[in-house]
């Protein structure tokens, strides 16, 4: 059954990188007499990327990136599920609190980049803070929905064996609005990403879009184009690794769904 289990999952990843590799090939092959300094050859921008970022600029501009963005996206998490989980149980104040938050979540976090950039002034404080801002609420929401969906049924069986309520809050409600918590999560992943760049071409000294930008000011047009395809390498990485977390979340549910069946 692993051996089975193991072909499936090589072949699931030959399938990934099917299309990949043939745009690769043709991105490759279609710009080797590039002439264009717009459009360098496939070939000096995988040269910039070794060099420029994963020996020069890795410690220095890539690791900071990846360090708000986790951060950040932890503290959206964190605050996204308790909020959430508070908000889905009780029916009064969301709806209290429900104008406050469509209004609040209805301002483009761009927008509010430059307020931020004034109060919390250039540094890694304003980028973790405007990522958790950001990032919060497509976990608060799904949580919100999640636990206020969660069959009474279940609800109603701890309630009878005398549950008490912080067990009946761990091992039934969460569990069972783990599916959009985990949506949510995912989703705020990607937007987390695309804020950190944001935050860093506005408000970094160091960073991936700062560095970005600075490729950009003195006509780097290579680095330029390294620097966007590593920011897509990132994003891969972070959902193959979410897929594993995903995973872990998902298991009490899963188990939960047999138990029922």
């Amino acid at each position: 059954m692993t051996i089975k289990r193991s072909f499936r999952w090589l072949g699931n990843v030959g399938l990934e990188l099917i299309v990949p590799a043939a745009l690769i090939a043709a991105w490759w092959i279609a710009s080797l007499h590039s002439t264009d300094i717009y459009y360098p050859p496939l070939k000096e921008i995988v040269e910039t990327l070794h060099s420029f970022w994963f020996f020069a600029h890795f410690g220095s501009d890539a690791v900071p990136t990846l360090v708000h963005l986790g951060i950040g996206w932890a503290i959206a998490v964190v605050v996204g599920v308790v909020v959430g989980t508070v908000l889905g149980l009780s029916e009064l104040a969301a709806e209290v609190v429900k104008p406050l938050l469509e209004f609040v979540r209805s301002v483009p976090i761009v927008a509010l980049l430059p307020i931020g950039l004034l109060i919390l002034g250039i540094g890694p404080t304003f980028q973790v803070t405007v990522i958790a801002f950001g990032a919060v609420w497509p976990v608060l929401l799904n949580t919100m929905d999640g636990v206020g969906s969660v069959d009474p049924i279940l609800v109603d069986l701890g309630r009878s064996f005398r549950i008490p309520h912080r067990l009946r809050l761990l091992k039934i409600t969460l569990p069972a609005a783990m599916p959009n918590i985990v949506t949510g999560m995912r989703t705020s992943v990607s937007i987390a990403v695309s804020i950190v760049i944001f935050s860093e071409l506005m408000g970094a000294t160091s960073g991936i879009g700062y560095q970005i930008l600075l490729a950009q000011d003195t006509f780097a047009v290579a680095e330029v184009w390294a620097g966007v395809i590593l920011l897509g390498l990132l994003g891969y990485l972070l959902n193959v690794l979410f897929r594993g977390l995903e995973h872990i979340l998902l298991r009490q549910h899963r188990n939960m769904g047999d138990l029922q069946r």
